[in-house]
């Protein structure tokens, strides 16, 4: 006989459990322990005998035996290896000053174009993204970086917080990218496949977003004044800078990701690659010193034991979500709605792109969206494709606010400068952006299948 809790069904306590998660995150406490705290507390009701409790105590109650055995699980992950080691390699590339040579560096090679700088900053970012898949260290490296030197050009406030923040998002779709290798191992999928179907529509999205600053700097040249070009070196001198600041980097990130997605190498052992690449990089710049070193190794170990923690909490509150009926309420409403696949696709990407409003893409990914993953087999939908749909989507959860989080990125890093608010209308535009890559990659579907198909072969159906 199922138990009840004050008179509430399983199921209905699984959306209590729910509910009281987003309440509780949205008064500001720790996604991960919050997780956790209320997995264990609903775990220990769900699996609750009183004969095993009036004979060995309180403990002997199976949630916890799930979350050592979730813990282990985590820690012996082999997908997720390779998260510190990429972050490692992000942090590392941050602190050694190739960035700051490298936006230089193409600020002048692309000075002759509108908006030449919030083209320059974009590229950047786009290249720093796929060195480290960091969000805020993106943000704010180049808050500090490209920002103001836009507003000493005369840029528009408002413009160029939105080529920052936008910018800076690019780290969670472009490959080797951190969301991605959580993605696959909670959906239990391929993260090097994800890697490639990601390849082509991140690269998209940084080209349409340079598309719309150099619209910008077309018609509204106010926004985004053109640069003198009588205060710029020698082509000559442009290009050897060029080839000095933007090769080396570009070298390491191919050669990781040609590993990657040739075959060659696991996301863990091409990160291990690329960490020990940043490394040597850093030494050829001359930016490599032991202080540097050891804010790399700590701001590793402290984003990686955050994501780890993560892991744990959302296994086990997945679990007993699970256990009490919460999955099973959600496909039987969807699968009673009687949706066509393309309907099911709008409707999931509505809901998620309203989550991002109050909640950030960790715990949308984490608790939402596995709640959607098992229909996809029932409406016939590519799970690699839904994957980068919701990547794409969940660019929007750092530029919608309230919980915008790139934008609190670079309100840290300029207080002073620029209103919170200034920054919020100017991502505005990009968010429309993203909106318009999404509506690209319904109609085109093979952005996302073509070339993982074209690397690895068809994936046969199960």
């Amino acid at each position: 006989m199922e138990q009840t809790l004050l008179g509430l069904t399983n199921p209905q306590v699984a959306l209590v459990m729910m509910f009281s998660f987003i309440f509780i995150v949205l008064l500001g406490f720790p996604i991960a322990f919050t997780l956790l705290a209320l997995g264990i507390f609903f775990g220990y009701y769900a699996y609750l005998d009183p004969s095993k409790v009036a004979e060995a105590g309180i403990f002997a109650n199976r949630i916890f035996d799930l979350v050592v055995k979730n813990t282990h699980s985590v820690m012996e992950n082999h997908v997720l290896i390779a998260v510190p080691l990429f972050l490692f390699m992000g942090y590392v590339v941050e602190r050694s000053g190739i960035i700051t040579r490298l936006f230089e560096s193409v600020r002048m090679a692309t000075a002759k174009l509108p908006a030449s700088m919030a083209v320059a900053a974009l590229i950047t970012c786009a290249l720093f993204s796929t060195a480290t898949g960091i969000v805020g260290a993106v943000v704010t490296l180049m808050g500090l970086l490209a920002w103001p030197a836009m507003i000493r050009a005369g840029y528009n406030k408002k413009f160029a917080s939105g080529v920052i923040c936008a910018g800076g998002t690019l780290g969670i779709l472009i490959p080797p990218s951190i969301l991605f290798i959580v993605y696959a191992a909670m959906a239990s999928l391929s993260p090097i496949r994800l890697f490639a179907a990601a390849f082509i529509p991140g690269m998209i999205l940084a080209g349409l977003y340079c598309v719309y600053c150099i619209i910008v700097g077309i018609f509204y040249p106010h926004l985004a004044p053109k640069p003198k070009l009588s205060e710029l070196p020698p082509k000559l001198v442009i290009y050897k800078n060029l080839i000095r600041d933007f090769v080396p980097l570009l070298i390491l990130i191919m050669l990781v990701l040609g590993v990657i997605l040739l075959g060659l190498a696991t996301p863990a052992e091409a990160a291990a690659a690329g960490a020990i690449g940043a490394i040597l990089l850093a030494f050829y710049y001359k930016n490599m010193n032991w202080k540097n070193l050891k804010e790399s190794v700590y701001l590793t170990t402290r984003s990686s034991a955050m994501i780890m923690w993560l892991f744990v909490g959302s296994w086990t509150f997945a679990s007993v979500f699970s256990y009490l009926g919460g999955h099973k309420v959600f496909e039987e409403f969807f699968a009673g709605l009687g949706l066509e696949p393309w309907q099911f696709l709008i409707l999931t990407q509505i809901i998620i792109f309203l989550l991002g409003f109050p909640l950030e893409w960790t715990e949308i990914l984490i608790i939402f969206v596995p709640i959607f993953l098992p229909l996809l087999k029932l409406y016939g939908i590519d799970p690699y494709f839904f994957a980068i749909l919701v990547g794409l989507n969940l660019q929007m959860s750092f530029l919608t606010p309230p919980m915008a989080m790139s934008a609190y990125y670079l309100k840290g890093v300029q207080s002073k400068n620029v209103l919170l608010s200034e920054i919020f209308i100017g991502m505005i535009p990009f968010l429309f952006v993203v909106i318009i890559s999404m509506i690209l990659l319904y109609n085109f579907q093979g952005l996302a299948t073509w070339l993982p198909d074209v690397l690895f072969g068809a994936e046969t159906k199960k």
